[in-house]
């Protein structure tokens, strides 16, 4: 499993994807072998899924309060133990100015050498709401960036994904159209401002099935949050093999 600027990370697909999707009604196991990191990549991962008839919708529209706030701060390779260290500080003392009541454990870790490629370093944390939303915010470290703002950006963008109210993060919203338009039935994500990322699954998830979808500004009593519930009638995908 690659450490990406772009793509999933590993910590991220374990610790929410995973959990998310698998309120779909399905279940796989995720087993990171070893962790690559730009430029060299290198990452193995291995995958194993019980087949399922089909997919249930699923209704996440109930965000709740934050009960924990978790994550880790690593690095792999060249680089010392104490850069994990001060991200992780740095990360806790942003996300304090904005939640003062909260214990935030943000372990700061080395990778194994043997299961590690390359060198690199990043930061992923999450967030654990009272009706089991996980929200999360991540950052990658590189040449010349300060190990502080590693764990201060991966903070904001964890603060930026619960100021808006959504029971998903920004990251996530995309990476569950594929499933509702498949499901049997409507599904409900309430969601942060709609991605271009989104917005882009969407148009090509119903030209590709005959699912149906709608977003709808979200009827807030707290007017500050930029909600929207996102909407989907699915195409209800029967596995003929079972």
């Amino acid at each position: 499993m690659d450490g990406d600027r772009v793509e999933i990370d590993g910590g991220i697909m374990e610790g929410v994807f995973k959990p998310i999707v698998e309120k779909f009604n399905f279940t796989f196991n995720c087993d990171i072998k070893r962790r690559g990191y730009y430029p060299q990549g290198g990452g193995e991962v291995v995958v194993l899924m019980s087949p399922v008839k089909e997919l249930s919708p699923i209704n996440l529209t109930e965000r709740g309060t934050v009960t924990k706030i978790y994550g880790r701060a690593f690095v792999a390779g060249a680089l010392p133990i104490k850069l994990a260290k001060d991200m992780s500080a740095a990360a806790v003392r942003c996300i304090r100015r904005e939640i003062r009541d909260l214990y935030i454990n943000i372990q700061p870790v080395r990778e194994p050498d043997d299961r590690a490629v390359g060198t690199g370093s990043g930061i992923i944390i999450v967030a654990e709401t009272s009706t089991g939303c996980l929200l999360a915010g991540s950052s990658l470290g590189k040449r010349g960036k300060n190990a502080d703002k590693v764990g201060i950006e991966a903070a904001e963008m964890l603060l930026q994904n619960l100021k808006h109210g959504g029971t998903v993060d920004d990251s996530m919203q995309d990476q569950l159209i594929i499933f509702m338009a498949l499901a049997k039935g409507v599904s409900r994500v309430k969601s942060g401002p709609i991605t271009l990322h989104t917005q882009t699954a969407i148009h090509f998830a119903e030209q590709l099935t005959k699912a149906k979808f709608t977003v709808t500004k979200s009827e807030e009593e707290d007017p500050s949050n930029d909600t929207y519930i996102i909407e989907c009638q699915g195409m209800g995908m029967i596995n003929p093999n079972l």
